[in-house]
């Protein structure tokens, strides 16, 4: 049996591997294309299963061997209907197990200590430790959630971006420019918007904050917006003894400034991120297997 485990994390951008030891050292890494499970499964499952593949084929490794180890893949909408369960059952590892992209950010962050995780990237999502015992809140997608994603504030852009070409909502650089950007026409912008994946519109995120950084008044809006959100789901979760807060992602560090100091008061780094998550859960998983087996 080959001692090996990999952990994935499947992010809206990308998904990334990294296989490891039973000891948890890590011998190699892969990435492939995005895991949104919600929107287009088929696709997600390919990504997952190849980023596996570059990890084995990184680590110098017959990349087959993906039949032979145990996984553990963190991806948002796991804990929607039964999406989780049919990436689960697809999987070509010899143990498998699909995973909230919260739990495994949780994992990475706070190893088996207690405390809350909030991730922000092109989704949203937290989840809490509290005595050792896990909950979790968001991470629904940006249609009906993922407030303060990254695919929600190019979504909010795009919104009153037409607001205020309607003249419903003052106009700024950042609507401005949105607008040029389609040609002045709105009819652009809802096409766009149509056929639009989650990580076409967080493309637009490191755009908001920058504009928002400037004063812009619209951008600050969203972001602030965007804050308050942050700030009513850590609430949610948060109890006088908690030990840290950690916020991870590609935008936790821009939103830091932006939270009210109840929260920023709480912030800790996180020990590790959700790639490393993933991979503490799969060597977990591996061990046990190979103890169940014993």
């Amino acid at each position: 049996m080959t001692e090996l485990a990999i952990g994935i994390d499947g992010g809206g951008t990308s998904c990334r591997a990294a296989v490891a030891d039973r000891n948890g050292n890590v011998i190699g890494r892969g990435k492939s294309g995005p895991a949104n499970i919600l929107s287009d499964l088929e696709n997600s499952l390919l990504n997952i299963v190849e980023s596996a593949r570059q990890a084995l084929g990184d680590a110098g490794l017959d990349t087959e061997d993906v039949s032979s180890v145990s996984a553990v893949v963190g991806v948002a909408g796991a804990n929607v209907m039964d999406y989780g369960e049919r990436i689960e059952r697809a999987l070509p590892f010899a143990e498998g197990r699909v995973v909230t992209d919260a739990l495994i950010s949780l994992q990475g962050a706070l190893g088996d200590g207690d405390g809350i995780v909030g991730a922000f990237g092109t989704g949203s999502v937290y989840n809490a430790r509290r005595d050792g015992r896990l909950r979790g809140i968001g991470g629904w997608g940006f249609v009906v959630g993922d407030q303060a994603s990254g695919a929600r504030l190019g979504r909010d852009l795009m919104e009153r971006s037409l607001l205020a070409h309607d003249g419903v909502r003052p106009a700024s650089p950042i609507t401005e420019a949105i607008l040029a950007e389609y040609g002045n026409d709105p009819e652009r912008v809802v096409e766009f918007a149509h056929t639009a994946r989650p990580k076409d519109f967080a493309r637009y995120a490191p755009i908001v904050f920058e504009h928002a950084t400037r004063g812009d008044v619209v951008a600050a809006g969203i972001i602030s917006d965007a804050a308050a959100a942050i700030g009513e789901s850590l609430e949610a979760l948060l109890w006088p003894e908690c030990p840290s807060i950690c916020l991870l992602g590609g935008l936790a560090e821009a939103y830091e400034p932006w939270l009210s100091e109840r929260y920023r008061s709480r912030l800790a780094r996180p020990k590790n991120d959700a790639q490393q998550g993933a991979v503490e859960l799969a060597v977990k998983l591996l061990n046990d297997r190979q103890r169940g087996a014993a």
